[in-house]
């Protein structure tokens, strides 16, 4: 698949980000079926078997998708991959991929390298997961064929740098697909990261508050009632700063301003018990404020095509010298 190919069947330039504990088949095939990129990280399907029906589901939801809505009209699923060294189960994840095919392959918290042969076998893309402009560099040397730049306001975990620095700071030495993700919630905001340089956004929260998410219904609600004030970033959960909802560490019986020093960082999609020890610690972006209600994927995609199309109005008139009102 091109860059070409992979831009020009997006109803908006929009990836629903793969997310902890929040993105399943149903989430991904809705969003494909919307006309946005669908992802969801491989670590949510445990043990491996459930990865393995995962992918199946995935796939063979797509293919009817494509017999009852053209096919132009679906955007491509992605499947995010951790390839850091505490990852046990790296080499079957890469087996499934090779099986199934994702078309894009996010790796994260390491190297693409061990994701590269794999996916350009058979013709996929590599983005790289990066938070800094070393990594970042790092990435374009191994081969990656995009990045995927996570900044400041982003949710779980999150960068440090803003948006409009990192985008610029890396097309300065990267031609290749770049998606930028922190605290974009809206039309607006994606077409604010796009003028900047960017390809796509990276968009998460927005996203656990849909109905085809896993997230469960008190999760998402919260969502809806808090503000980016309600929002702490610490290392002290993951050993890797991440973004956390107050009131659900508070849930737990968690000070968010006493907050445990950072753990050894440990990503091992064959443990199957993690996955219950965070499920009810709940993470977000700096965008939160901005989700009003739960809607479907369809919902809030067809919200954010208005917004990006009212933006690229605002720019043309801006351009001509005449009034910029949305």
């Amino acid at each position: 698949m091109t860059r070409h190919d992979f831009l020009s069947r997006l109803k908006v330039p929009v990836v629903s980000a793969p997310m902890f504990l929040v993105s399943g088949p149903e989430l991904v095939v809705a969003a494909c079926r919307a006309g946005i990129v669908g992802a969801f990280p491989t670590p949510n399907a445990r043990p491996i078997e459930a990865l393995d029906q995962w992918m199946r589901e995935i796939t063979e939801a797509l293919a009817r998708a494509r017999d009852e809505q053209p096919a132009d009209s679906i955007g491509p699923w992605c499947a995010n991959l951790v390839t850091h060294s505490s990852n046990t189960r790296l080499a079957d994840d890469l087996k499934l991929i090779a099986q199934y095919q994702p078309p894009i392959v996010v790796t994260a918290l390491g190297s693409p390298k061990p994701a590269m042969e794999t996916v350009h076998a058979y013709g996929g893309l590599v983005i790289a997961d990066v938070t800094n402009l070393t990594l970042a560099r790092k990435a374009v040397a191994a081969g990656a064929d995009g990045l995927a730049c996570i900044c400041n306001g982003a949710g779980g975990h999150t960068g440090t740098l803003s948006p409009f620095a990192f985008v610029s700071a890396v097309r300065e030495f990267f031609d290749g697909i770049v998606i930028v993700g922190g605290g974009i919630t809206d039309g607006w905001g994606v077409a604010g990261a796009v003028a900047a340089g960017a390809d796509l956004v990276y968009m998460g929260t927005r996203f656990i508050a849909t109905k085809e998410s896993m997230a469960d219904a008190a999760y998402k609600q919260m969502l809806v009632d808090c503000t980016v004030d309600d929002i702490i970033v610490s290392a002290g959960l993951t050993g890797t700063a991440a973004s956390w909802l107050k009131p659900s560490l508070r849930a737990q019986g968690m000070d968010p301003d006493n907050l445990p020093a950072a753990p050894p960082r440990s990503y091992d999609s064959n443990d199957v018990n993690k996955p219950s020890k965070w499920r009810d610690i709940w993470a977000a972006g700096q965008g939160v404020g901005a989700i009003k209600s739960v809607d479907t994927v369809d919902t809030v995609v067809a919200q954010l095509l208005t917004e990006y199309q009212s933006a690229g109005r605002r720019f043309s008139n801006m351009l001509e010298g005449t009034p910029h009102g949305g």
